[in-house]
């Protein structure tokens, strides 16, 4: 890892109507525009959608790093973000994200040790760490090849 500070660079540009074209050095650009909600066209990314892109890639490499440091063996993480944005007296914000994972381990792993890590994951998530709103985990463990997965949930923050 490099020392910190980290700067993080994007651009976007975009005439009086139609699509936003995001970017970044040495990525691919991609284009954007207002969500269904903001009268959008939808079927492309939204600013909406990629915060909440952004926390559930982050939860999933933030896991990786805690599991790996654990020595946790895993197959799989599925990670879906819901951002609830409301109208406040600030005006309109996030005001909660709900994180909801499913991680699918080998037969004979510790279960609430995977859980635990989990959770370490979500508090740890920079990207999270950075937003205002209220956050909550909820978590599904399955066992790699078995019929039906063990279902734990829990919560956080």
């Amino acid at each position: 890892m490099h020392p910190y500070p980290h700067t993080y660079t994007a651009t976007a540009a975009g005439g009086s109507a139609g699509m936003v074209a995001v970017a970044s050095a040495q990525l691919p650009a991609f284009e954007t525009a207002a969500p269904p909600e903001f009268d959008g066209p939808g079927g492309v990314w939204s600013p909406e959608t990629l915060l909440c892109a952004s926390l559930a890639d982050c939860f999933i490499l933030t896991f990786r790093a805690v599991s790996r440091a654990a020595r946790l063996r895993w197959s799989r993480l599925e990670c879906r973000v819901e951002g609830v944005l409301e109208r406040t007296e600030a005006g309109a914000q996030f005001t909660r994200f709900a994180t909801f994972a499913r991680l699918t381990v080998p037969e004979g792993s510790e279960l609430e040790r995977a859980r635990e890590l989990l959770t370490r994951a979500e508090h740890g998530c920079l990207i999270a760490n950075s937003l205002r709103g209220s956050r909550a985990l909820e978590t599904h463990l399955e066992i790699e090849g078995a019929a039906s997965g063990r279902a734990t949930a829990s919560r956080s923050r």
